[in-house]
């Protein structure tokens, strides 16, 4: 735990960091990471068994940098999420105000997580998450709209947003440190962190908000695990997953994992779902789409 010369009136938060092969982007993420404005930041990088001198820049930079620490190197997660749920379990966070999450190819604006603070506070909640601008190499930022109504079950089908948006209270992530502690093996089963984020946060009824304003430059490039929801390209790639019957499989052990009644989540059947389609997906598209899905048995 680092936390040295910090300003007293500021917000205390550690950021975490994953890197996988991140030369190409690194360097302007955590500039605009270090950059923001009105907080006190401290950045904690863990480095996925990289070939292209990620963990060696970074620890460089960590000698330069007082309030930077380098997780040790030398473990392969093979995606984010294994090496989130690293930094999550590994990190000493109990003295911080907010934990952040933050991906090595992003960019954030400097306001982006005094924002989120103030957000937080001001609608009382535990966790938030936002719209993103994804952009291709130099193209034009195109918003990604995340913030759409949550519903009853949706938690349980998506996530609330990408990872590199969460801002989230410390006393309620350090439930979630426990909890994925106490079920790692079952937890290194889960593609996205994200989701499973989300969905312990909102069965656990710890609230959660979509926030509307985009803060973050999320780049999309060919080494995305899904990348950004834009155009024919990526609807194939999310069909191809989903008839290949491993987002039915992620759901089910999302439920399983979380799911406080579970009595009640064995009602989850093909009929229940198609009585309940509204309340699964946030965006109204998705809704009905996945219901045809259902019908079709393609999930």
């Amino acid at each position: 735990m680092i936390l040295k010369n910090k300003n007293f009136n500021s917000p205390n938060i550690a950021v975490l960091l994953t890197v996988y092969n991140g030369m190409a982007w690194i360097e302007s993420q955590i500039e605009s990471i270090l950059l923001q404005s009105e907080v006190n930041i401290d950045l904690y990088i863990s480095v996925d068994l990289s070939t292209d001198g990620s963990y060696e820049w970074c620890v460089d930079l960590s000698k330069k940098k007082n309030n930077i620490k380098i997780l040790p190197y030398g473990d392969k997660f093979g995606g984010a999420a294994l090496n989130f749920f690293r930094l999550i379990r590994d990190v000493d966070f109990r003295d911080y105000d907010f934990i952040s999450l933050a991906d090595h190819d992003d960019e954030w604006l400097p306001n982006k997580l005094i924002h989120a603070v103030k957000t937080i506070k001001n609608k009382n909640v535990c966790g938030l998450s936002s719209d993103v601008s994804a952009f291709f190499n130099d193209s034009h930022d195109a918003v990604i709209k995340k913030s759409y109504p949550q519903k009853k079950f949706d938690y349980y089908f998506e996530s609330a947003g990408p990872g590199c948006t969460y801002v989230i209270k410390t006393k309620s992530m350090l439930k979630f440190k426990e909890f994925i502690t106490l079920n790692y093996r079952e937890v290194s089963n889960i593609t996205f962190h994200d989701w499973l984020i989300y969905a312990y946060f909102r069965e656990n009824s710890m609230s959660w908000y979509i926030d509307n304003k985009s803060l973050i430059r999320y780049r999309n490039h060919e080494f995305n695990t899904i990348g950004a929801n834009l155009g024919i390209k990526a609807y194939l790639k999310r069909y191809s997953m989903i008839k290949s019957g491993w987002y039915k499989e992620q759901v089910e052990s999302i439920i399983a994992l979380v799911c406080c009644d579970k009595l009640s989540c064995l009602k989850f059947n093909r009929l229940s779902l198609i009585k309940n389609f509204w309340h699964l997906r946030r965006r109204p598209r998705d809704a009905f789409l996945f219901m045809l899905m259902l019908v079709t048995f393609i999930y």
